[in-house]
């Protein structure tokens, strides 16, 4: 059997986490030890270990925050509709909890939202995103989908001793007429960068009446640039979330990603494409 290595290039420590209080462990072991071995992997609901038909209630109520998801406040003529908060996990207990935001005269509370230089519209900006509901806080398919993507993560050795960031972002990108594109940011392959430890990933919550939206994931090298300028060696794989929970992740530093423009179907004046991304990331000491 091959040994599994991680971003340093020594043996991952491939033992659970030791926590009081674990995630739930993935039923598809293969696609858990892809994102170890290649830097990403495909994921739907199954792989997650999620039970999506016990936990209906929990995703209509999922679904149902993206209806009045604000404009990006950075770029409202892009058609991206946003919310986003911080959590922090504790590998230790196994406790989740969310940061409150700041307060904010136009949204509530809002969250900074920043990318460093990895983000090539907005290098060294502090972004404040309005916050999720707090109603979400103890919604169990948005907790179960946190979880799961941290026992993909939790393999690396250096997220077992520290605080963990968890950030929760839900994104939408809606189109009503034919001249309409909507466009996530940044529209390249980029990494969202921050820590060798650093991981995203990707649950679809609801797609209808649109064209477009391919994901993309290549080398890192590959990071500011479109997909269709690459050689076909640089892109590991192509495809295009549909199902409800399809989704990805990625072990950042080994891999860009990317999904393309939204643009408006044939059936009918709307039409949307709303994910729930999850980033995963150590806390650094501040003293």
């Amino acid at each position: 059997m091959d040994t599994i290595l991680d971003s340093d290039g020594r043996p991952a420590a491939t033992g659970a986490p030791g926590t009081a209080d674990r995630p739930p462990e993935p039923p598809t072991v293969e696609q858990a030890v892809r994102v170890r071995r290649d830097g990403y992997a495909r994921l739907g609901a199954a792989d997650l270990g999620v039970d999506l038909e016990a936990m209906a209630d929990d995703f209509a109520r999922l679904a149902g925050a993206y209806d009045d998801l604000p404009p990006d406040p950075y770029a409202k003529e892009t058609n991206r509709f946003r919310r986003y908060s911080h959590a922090v996990y504790l590998p230790w207990t196994g406790e989740l909890s969310y940061i409150p935001g700041a307060p904010d005269d136009e949204f509530g509370t809002v969250t900074e939202y920043w990318q460093d230089e990895h983000n090539p519209e907005y290098p060294r900006v502090r972004r404040r995103l309005p916050d999720i509901p707090t109603a979400l806080h103890g919604n169990r398919l948005l907790d179960a989908l946190i979880r799961a993507d941290l026992e993909h993560a939790l393999w690396l050795e250096g997220l077992h001793r520290v605080p963990v960031y968890v950030g929760i972002h839900l994104i939408a990108l809606g189109v009503r007429d034919r001249d309409q594109v909507a466009v996530s940011s940044p529209n390249c392959l980029h990494q969202d960068g921050g820590s060798p430890a650093t991981f995203t990933f990707a649950h679809l919550v609801g797609r209808r009446n649109i064209e477009g939206g391919e994901n993309v994931i290549a080398t890192p090298e590959s990071a500011g640039r479109q997909p269709d300028a690459l050689p076909p060696e640089a892109v590991h794989d192509r495809f295009v979330l549909s199902d409800p929970l399809d989704g990805y992740g990625v072990h950042d530093c080994r891999v860009s990603h990317y999904v393309g423009p939204v643009r408006l179907g044939d059936d009918g004046p709307e039409g949307r494409r709303d994910i729930l991304i999850v980033g995963v990331a150590p806390y650094t000491p501040g003293l």
